[in-house]
């Protein structure tokens, strides 16, 4: 991971997904899915979870324009550091169960789609 205090990403379908540059290496082995990092540097580029097969979940600072996606939900904000937030309308103190998840997602379509 790099640093800082959050690590922002964005949940796409795989087949909407394609690495343009660079090469990635598998690592994180002992987690849900596979997690691909940049060869060059280390830092955590994107991941494949076991548990939403078909989708992508992609670092948002590795997209072209990284400002245009912000925050819609936090998860695991039990651990976070004091007195930050990433300023997301839904925040969970751990992960939301996969029904919670799901409707998450729907209500991100629409969210997403509302001009800034």
């Amino acid at each position: 991971m790099t640093a800082g205090p959050y690590s922002l990403s964005a949940l796409y379908d795989e087949c909407k997904f394609e690495l343009l540059a660079g090469t990635v290496i598998v690592g994180a082995c002992n987690s849900d899915g596979k997690h691909n990092f940049c060869a060059a540097c280390f830092s955590w580029i994107y991941s494949e979870p076991d548990s939403l097969s078909g989708m992508v979940n992609i670092r948002t600072p590795m997209l072209e324009d990284a400002a245009s996606f912000p925050p819609f939900a936090a998860f695991f904000c039990d651990e976070s550091l004091p007195r930050m937030s990433s300023g997301a309308p839904h925040q969970f103190g751990t992960a939301p169960e996969a029904k919670a998840f799901m409707n998450l997602a729907e209500e991100y379509a629409v969210w997403s789609e509302v001009p800034g």
